[in-house]
């Protein structure tokens, strides 16, 4: 009997996120709001490992991160990425804030998919295997019966599925 499986990540999709990068940076410059201000948004590192913010003060930083927000949420990207969890410093008139962007699964992360899924389907087989979580089946259609769990579970981070086979 054929196997079929499918990996759980977290992974974003990296063309996207330039796309947004792209996007803010075209309202940040056309907003009437924003001008003579040192508004700007620039990469995070040069891997592109998340998002530098500079504003006149925290409230443009906010602005400007909901800009970002609206522009992941139109690309149907998951905000849950975006790591706002370090403090805004302040030096010579401008804010400044590092946002970067959270991937990959943990070990944790990765026992929570895992408990979850033989917790609903005791017949699929979830492996942690490193950054990921292959899910094992001989049943195509209980592996798309995962994915929707998957979908609809209400994790703290984003869930995206490859290799499906």
């Amino acid at each position: 009997m054929p196997n079929f499986s499918f990996d759980v990540v977290s992974e974003y999709d990296k063309a996207e996120m330039n796309n947004v990068f792209d996007q803010t940076q075209r309202e940040i410059t056309s907003r009437y709001d924003f001008k003579g201000t040192p508004a700007e948004l620039d990469w995070l590192g040069a891997d592109k490992a998340g998002f530098k913010i500079v504003g006149s003060g925290e409230w443009q930083i906010d602005a400007i991160l909901d800009i970002v927000r609206k522009k992941m949420a139109v690309r149907e990207q998951s905000q849950k990425f975006l790591d706002v969890s370090k403090e805004i410093t302040e030096s010579n008139l401008k804010a400044t804030k590092e946002v970067p962007l959270k991937q990959g699964l943990d070990q944790e992360k990765a026992k929570k998919v895992s408990a979850l899924i033989r917790e609903h389907y005791p017949k699929v087989k979830p492996q942690i295997q490193g950054d990921a979580v292959r899910v094992l089946s001989s049943s195509k259609d209980d592996l798309q019966q995962v994915m929707t769990l998957l979908r609809q579970a209400d994790f703290d981070f984003p869930v995206s599925f490859t290799n499906y086979r």
